[in-house]
């Protein structure tokens, strides 16, 4: 079931992403770091509602942020669409343990039903260049690579920008 986040979940969450540092960095993907994702980020995504959560037998085994904002990074894309009515999808995380079982697709299709039925033209985000699973699987299910971002914070290494119209 995929439900909004609760504050009382942060942790939680916290515990999961941080399994998901550990799995990529294991395969030499320093996507995150011990700061980032980070509980002050969860909490404000929270906040504005665009936090969820995918649970399985009463435990968080995944998470997305559906977000209307679009960070600066973003401003010199060249997009597809206008920036008007786009959603950005953030922070996409599934428990390493339930990885390869269709999880992120769900919470993937989650995010563009959502898209289409809050009348948005497109959804938009980012993956890391060295992740070459993430780029397979959007590009698997119809996102077009735009451009290059940088967060120096993260990584020295760009991230992809991708785009889905819906």
């Amino acid at each position: 079931m995929i439900r909004s986040a609760k504050l009382s979940e942060i942790k939680e969450i916290l515990s999961m992403t941080n399994a998901c540092r550990i799995h990529m960095e294991s395969k030499n993907i320093f996507q995150w770091t011990t700061s980032y994702p980070s509980e002050s980020a969860f909490t404000k995504d929270i906040e504005r509602g665009e936090l969820f959560v995918l649970e399985h037998e009463n435990h968080i085994i995944g998470s997305i942020v559906i977000s209307s904002l679009m960070d600066e990074e973003y401003e010199h894309i060249t997009w597809l669409t206008p920036n008007s009515k786009n959603i950005y999808i953030h922070r996409l995380a599934v428990h390493p343990s339930f990885q390869g079982k269709g999880f992120a697709q769900q919470l993937m299709t989650f995010a563009e039903d959502y898209a289409i039925k809050n009348n948005f033209v497109s959804v938009r985000l980012d993956t890391f260049s060295q992740n070459k699973r993430n780029q397979k699987f959007y590009e698997t299910r119809g996102y077009q690579k735009l451009g290059d971002v940088y967060f120096p914070q993260q990584s020295e290494h760009p991230f992809h920008c991708y785009e889905l119209i819906v």
